[in-house]
Parts: structure tokens; sequence; C-alpha cells
């Protein structure tokens, strides 16, 4: 699923498929915003996001369904 995070004062967001749920990113960013910590995502590929929860503008979260290639 696609996950579009935007940081304050950053031009552009930042973009990730991972395969977590919407409901435990949403846990993830709660908690990171109570305890003035940081929203930690991983992606698919492994790699990882880090970004400090006072510095989250929003997050999207995108269809759990997989982009498909070509024509309809």
């Amino acid at each position: 699923m696609e996950v579009k995070i935007g940081v304050q004062r950053a031009q552009r967001e930042l973009v990730l498929d991972t395969d977590v749920t919407p409901e435990d990113i949403e846990a993830r960013l709660a908690e990171a915003i109570a305890g003035n910590g940081v929203l930690r995502l991983e992606d698919t590929k492994g790699r990882t996001v880090v970004v400090p929860a006072a510095a989250v503008a929003y997050l999207e979260i995108g269809s759990p369904n997989a982009s498909t290639v070509g024509f309809r």
C-alpha cells in the first residue's frame, strides 16, 4: 500500500510502499505524536523511513490494492 508523508518545511512529500496495515500506521503515528517521538515505517524493499512526529504535516494512506500496469 502506498503511504505519503507530508513533512513541514519540505517541498516534497515522502512516498513509500509498505505491507503495514492502515490501522498499524495510524497507531504508530498516534504513539509517536503522544510520546513526542519519531514515526518509523519500513517499505517493501526493507528500507526504513524515520520522521520526527512533530514535523509530520499530514499522512495519506492509499488503498491496499496493487497498481496495475497497462491499458484498461
